[in-house]
């Protein structure tokens, strides 16, 4: 099997980190889904306005492949210490790095589609765009594994005014939820370590400390 990508994502964040560790964690986060030349402008987005979120099959590309043979990862949910076998995670090294996520529609043109709440970085290709249907892909009372027992707390976030000001409500909110999330490998805690993340070509820096996470003054 060829896969061949049918869109590129475009994003406010360019790297890994601080990448929303699942899709609509980060709700307020906007991206968009920029169809290839052959089907923009054609009928393949046709009956989408009737939905308001889809699926969408990408690919892992800034993480290649899972080691030969390694079939147990850490997730983060677990501290990063705990191994839990790769087809129980959703972690990106896998076997066949593919990745599935939930994002909600905000807008749809012939070119592509405007989406939030997606887990994906700037470039990255899509396979595949599947709308999401409540009867069959919802099941509230679903048992979630390991994540049933082990209660993530999201963090407070405290912004200069400043730096408030210059990124604007939409920004804001969403740097909120995906600072909130707690970007850190799971095994940091350092108050005084400050941390860094490329948004929409800024560099946010901030330290943790506790449950509080303390966005710095913009040094750019």
């Amino acid at each position: 099997m060829i896969l061949e990508p049918v869109a590129y994502f475009r994003a406010p964040l360019a790297g890994k980190f601080g990448l929303p560790r699942q899709s609509g964690v980060a709700p307020s986060l906007k991206g968009e889904v920029v169809l290839e030349p052959a089907f923009r402008g054609t009928e393949a987005l046709r009956g989408l306005e009737g939905f308001d979120y889809l699926w969408l099959i990408w690919g892992f590309s800034l993480n290649g492949t899972s080691p030969e043979g390694k079939t147990t990862v850490r997730p983060p949910r677990l501290g990063g210490n705990a191994r839990v076998g790769v087809f129980a995670s959703r972690s990106p090294f896998r076997p066949n790095p593919l990745g599935l996520s939930c994002v909600r529609i905000e807008r749809i043109s012939p070119d592509g589609i405007t989406v939030l709440g997606a887990d994906l970085a700037d470039g990255t290709p899509i396979y595949d765009i599947k709308p999401y249907l409540p009867y069959a892909d919802a099941f509230p009372q679903a048992r979630g594994g390991y994540t049933d027992s082990v209660e993530w707390q999201p963090l407070q976030v405290e912004f200069p005014e400043a730096l408030r000001s210059a990124l604007g409500e939409t920004d804001t909110a969403a740097l909120a939820e995906i600072l909130s999330q707690d970007p850190r490998p799971a095994f940091h805690d350092d108050p005084e370590r400050v941390y860094a993340l490329e948004y929409r070509g800024r560099t946010v820096r901030f330290r943790v400390n506790g449950s509080v996470v303390t966005v710095l003054q913009d040094q750019d």
